[in-house]
């Protein structure tokens, strides 16, 4: 691989490998093991949420891993440099001594997030630093991007959330000056996007209204985007957001059913998630987007239903109703151990949907049904209710997607169980992904003997697709 021909030429004394979730576990496992058998003198080091919350497992089954890192890295990569060949003074890293696992206390998390410098976005010839998925429409823009985080953290305990645990239940920002003083530097090096990836923005009403009048201020001309529960008690400030070019504003709806938000202990009403998005869209904010999940522990034909019309109902500009899953460490996998449905050390790195475990759910093809008959009743709703709304839509779509791909896209839900992708769906999948998410997570069951075949196969199926849509481009 490319990677690891580089790592060889440049032979630094660490490789940090930072990965989210589950699914991105077994590439990280195979990349390491790549980088290991050509080389055995760079250090390799695990991060991120998914590594941070089950450190000692993921050093037992990946011993080519020297460190695994838990929590914030600023420092801990600072004072692991300075203590490579003996890390037990190096606080949240786990690592190996004598053949036995050795977890370093924890570092209390840092408060003061100015301290850092600004993310290094120039050393790579990138225009589009991307660190959330392809099917989140976060700037809808072929403009400059990039992302920034604000703030770490959100003190809510919804029962899939893995954030909480991750960030003890603490939120932190950096100050709005040090926020202010960033996006001056993006402005001066010509992006026109970013994507703010904190848990929680919505907090702290005199930090965003300082944000948003020192970006006024300042004349920024960056549009960015930001999510937050729809309880915020900032609702007000969402006029001064978007005079501040925020266009972009995503709430965690989850479900049209009160019941079902209860059963998520979302700590939110039906009413509050009415009031903030038609707030929002009031304010002049361009795309409101409202996520939502379907499959839930004790949800009915009922509740699902609902949840699309309720969808309806709302003036969203955008929206998803992705299958809920259950991660390590979240009080739903807690409660899902503790009804025997999954095995804390067999099933810690694996990647479940909870229909296909749970049978309190419902069954995963009524489920998919539910799911395009209650995307048809949502489009047709649209457009007869929100035709001017939908039409600008569709629209900014047509500026970045081809004709076809949008048509497809819109008549999707009204064919049945056909099954296919757009060529631009196939090809955001095998970049960023290197296969579906269904493959993804069935790619975390596998054995580590089958791993390195089957990703050899993903590797070469994705450069396959990235050749055919190269030839495709040069024909025309």
């Amino acid at each position: 691989m490319r990677d690891v021909e580089e790592i060889n030429r440049k032979q630094p004394v660490l490789v940090g490998l930072s990965f989210l979730s589950t699914t991105s576990y077994p590439y990280a496992k195979i990349l390491a093991r790549q980088i290991r058998a050509t080389n055995s003198k760079v250090k390799l080091a695990f991060g991120g949420v998914f590594a941070s919350l089950n450190a000692p497992l993921v050093k037992q089954q990946c011993p080519e891993v020297d460190f695994v890192c838990r929590g914030d890295g600023e420092q801990l990569l600072l004072d692991l440099l300075k203590n490579l060949d003996d890390p037990s003074g190096v606080e949240s890293v786990t690592w190996a001594k004598d053949g036995r696992i050795v977890d370093n206390p924890n570092r209390k998390p840092d408060r003061n997030l100015d301290q850092w410098p600004f993310p290094d976005r120039e050393s790579l010839p990138l225009d589009f630093v991307e660190s959330m998925p392809l099917d989140v429409p976060a700037v809808l823009s072929l403009e400059r991007f990039t992302t920034m985080q604000t703030s770490r953290g959100c003190p809510w305990t919804c029962v899939f959330c893995d954030i909480p645990i991750f960030n003890e239940g603490k939120w932190r920002s950096r100050s709005p000056q040090h926020v202010l003083d960033e996006f001056k530097q993006l402005q001066e090096q010509g992006y026109g996007a970013v994507y703010f990836v904190d848990d929680h923005f919505l907090l702290q009403p005199k930090r965003i209204e300082a944000i948003c009048k020192g970006l006024v201020e300042q004349g920024n001309t960056i549009q960015w985007g930001c999510e937050g529960r729809v309880d915020s008690v900032a609702q007000h400030l969402f006029p001064a957001m978007a005079r501040s070019h925020c266009r972009t504003l995503m709430f965690g709806l989850e479900s049209g059913s009160q019941k079902m938000l209860d059963r998520l202990r979302k700590e939110q009403t039906l009413e509050e998630m009415e009031t903030a998005v038609r707030n929002a869209k009031k304010s002049g904010i361009e795309i409101v987007h409202g996520f939502f999940v379907v499959g839930i522990p004790d949800e009915t034909v009922e509740d699902m239903k609902a949840t699309f019309e309720f969808a309806a109902r709302l003036p969203l500009d955008t929206f998803g109703f992705n299958r809920l899953c259950v991660y390590r460490g979240t009080p739903l996998w807690q409660e899902f151990v503790k009804r025997g449905l999954l095995n804390e050390a067999t099933d810690w790195y694996k990647y479940f949907k909870c229909s296909s475990i749970d049978p309190t759910c419902l069954q995963g093809e009524l489920i998919n049904d539910t799911r395009r008959a209650g995307l048809r009743h949502l489009f047709i709703y649209k457009l007869l209710h929100y035709p001017v709304q939908t039409f600008r839509l569709l629209r900014r779509f047509l500026r970045y997607m081809p004709a076809r791909d949008v048509v497809y896209l819109i008549i999707k839900p009204f064919l049945g169980k056909r099954k296919g992708a757009t060529k631009a769906e196939v090809l955001s999948r095998a970049v960023e992904h290197g296969a579906n998410k269904d493959e993804a997570a069935l790619l975390t069951q596998l054995s580590d003997d089958r791993l390195e075949r089957v990703f050899q196969e993903s590797m070469a199926e994705r450069r396959r697709i990235q050749q055919d849509a190269e030839m495709a481009a040069r024909s025309g």
